[in-house]
This record gives C-alpha cells, sequence and structure tokens, in this order.
C-alpha cells in the first residue's frame, strides 16, 4: 500500500470524529429551525383563521343568545349545588333554570339588502 492511503487512514481516524460531529450538529440545528418554521406557520394560520370568525353569541352565563328571548332572559336549566360536605365541595346537584337576568353578549349584526340607488344602464 502507498503512503497516501496510511495518510487517508491517519485523516479518517484523527479528524473523521470531529467532522462528523459538526455534521451533525449543523443537522440538528437545521432541523430545530425547519420545526421552528413549521410551528410557526401553523400559529399564523390559526390566528387568521380566528381573527376571519365573527364573533360567537355567548352571554356571561355561558350559553348562546339562542337560550334567551327577546327580553334577554336565559332558558337554559343548569346544575346548580344543593348540599356540600366537610371540605364545601358539593355532593348533590338539582336542575334548575339559569339565573341569567339578561343577555350580555356580542349582537349579530342584521342582514340588509338595498337596491342600486342608480340604474348603470
Amino acid at each position: 500500500m502507498g503512503w497516501y492511503v496510511w495518510a487517508i487512514a491517519w485523516v479518517v481516524l484523527s479528524g473523521g470524529g470531529w467532522w462528523g460531529n459538526r455534521f451533525r450538529h449543523a443537522m440538528r440545528t437545521r432541523h430545530e429551525r425547519k420545526v421552528e418554521l413549521i410551528s410557526a406557520e401553523g400559529e399564523k394560520q390559526r390566528a387568521l383563521q380566528a381573527a376571519n370568525r365573527p364573533p360567537e353569541a355567548i352571554c356571561g352565563c355561558t350559553h348562546h343568545l339562542a337560550k334567551h328571548d327577546k327580553q334577554g332572559k336565559c332558558h337554559e336549566v343548569v346544575q346548580t349545588p344543593t348540599a356540600w360536605d366537610a371540605e364545601k365541595k358539593p355532593v348533590s346537584y338539582e336542575a334548575r333554570p339559569c339565573n341569567c337576568q339578561q343577555y350580555i353578549g356580542p349582537r349579530p349584526l342584521e342582514t340588509l339588502y338595498a337596491e342600486d340607488i342608480v340604474d348603470l344602464s
């Protein structure tokens, strides 16, 4: 075998580990940055979807606008605690009407249709 074979073997054995470590470190850093970019893109998409969604008509009593009448009184039935133990934790519940007095959530916008004032033809 020639001297160059021994030189290549010596380089691989002495410096190959260092090059391998550098390569693995570079690949790990690249992977972490890729994962960060993908998660940031996902967060961006979720934020855009949330921004395009109209507000839900949920009252302070956590019931929807559909559960309230024209005067705002809630007609949903809720589970109310009726007995407590020594640590003041509810033991039994009873179904009662929600005691919400008036709807306080966002009002949905009315849909309006208006014809054109000027005839373009």
